[in-house]
């Protein structure tokens, strides 16, 4: 158990991705800059309840991923910025504290349980193509920013990165991310995968862009 600076946002980041963000609420500047100045990461938490800019704190779901500060370029004297950050390791929140301006959250890391590795890495060569496929096509239409061939080969890694890229409603995201057995998020990204593709294969690439904001 440790405490973790948490940032309620309507995202859902998995372990290994790459996160930008535009910060300029003065209570995250504050995180943030805590944050670089002691070079310890803050939780990103997908909002249940709430908003994430202005107002009261939101309710952050309960489990969420650590994301490492990278780069960090500021924009003006007020403090606002811009940082780039890359999603560590899995938490899961037991408790919130609301002393400072922004939540604080006591929490512990989550590992994936890979059981058999030789199995799992077998199992996942399955995943590879559908994802694979799946960039193709929205890669074609400028819907996302990564090449097929970037595709990773470690099976963790190509796991989190299919729940990632695939695009669907975020409560189904979080869902992904709050699996602990990897054979299980193995199943359902390969059932969300072959539900998708087919539509993406029926659809004109003028729809494409309208179908992945959905």
């Amino acid at each position: 158990m440790y405490e973790l600076p948490l940032f309620p946002l309507n995202i859902v980041l998995f372990p290994g991705m790459p996160l930008p963000l535009q910060v300029f609420e003065e209570r995250y500047v504050e995180m943030v800059e805590l944050c670089v100045r002691e070079k310890r990461p803050f939780g990103v938490v997908l909002i249940r309840d709430g908003v994430a800019e202005r107002g009261p704190m939101a309710e952050p779901c309960a489990v969420g991923t650590t994301a490492q500060i990278t780069q960090v370029e500021k924009l003006d004297e007020s403090g606002r910025m811009i940082i780039i950050t890359l999603g560590r390791e899995r938490f899961r929140i037991h408790a919130l504290r609301k002393d400072k301006p922004y939540l604080v959250g006591e929490v512990e890391a989550l590992n994936l349980d890979v059981g058999q590795e030789t199995l799992l890495a077998s199992e996942t060569k399955l995943l590879f193509p559908l994802v694979e496929e799946y960039l193709e096509i929205m890669s074609r239409n400028g819907d996302v920013d990564m090449e097929a061939s970037d595709l990773p080969h470690d099976p963790q890694r190509l796991m989190y990165l299919a729940a990632a890229v695939i695009q669907l409603p975020l409560q189904i995201k979080q869902g992904l991310l709050e699996i602990d057995d990897a054979r299980e998020l193995l199943r359902v990204l390969h059932t969300y995968y072959r539900q998708e593709l087919p539509i993406l294969r029926m659809m004109p690439p003028t729809d494409i862009g309208i179908f992945s904001l959905n």
